[in-house]
C-alpha cells in the first residue's frame, strides 16, 4: 500500500497564506491551518501553512492560478497525523 502523502503550502507571510485560505474554501477546496513542519519550513519567517490532502491538491493549484495568490511553496510529506493519539485503550 502506498503511503499516504499531505501536501503544506507555505508562505512568506501569514497574511498570504489567509488570503489563499479564503480562496480555497470559497472554491470548495477543504484545507486546514497547520503549523509548517520544520523539516520543511526553511528560513522562512512565517510558520503558517496549509495543509491539504493528496485528491486536493490539483483544485488547489488550479485555484491559485485563477486567483493569482502568493504563496512561498508547496510540499509533500509523508502523513503525520496519528488519528489514535491520545488513545490508550
Amino acid at each position: 500500500m502506498a503511503e499516504r502523502l499531505n501536501y503544506y503550502i507555505l508562505f512568506a507571510t501569514y497574511t498570504q497564506g489567509m488570503a489563499l485560505k479564503d480562496h480555497l474554501r470559497s472554491a470548495g477546496i477543504p484545507c486546514r491551518i497547520s503549523p509548517a513542519p520544520r523539516s520543511i519550513q526553511g528560513e522562512l519567517g512565517c510558520g503558517m501553512s496549509l495543509l491539504l490532502e493528496e485528491e486536493h491538491i490539483e483544485a488547489a493549484k488550479q485555484c491559485i492560478r485563477e486567483n493569482h495568490a502568493e504563496y512561498y511553496d508547496i510540499q509533500a510529506l509523508p502523513c503525520q497525523i496519528n488519528a489514535k493519539r491520545g488513545r490508550f485503550c
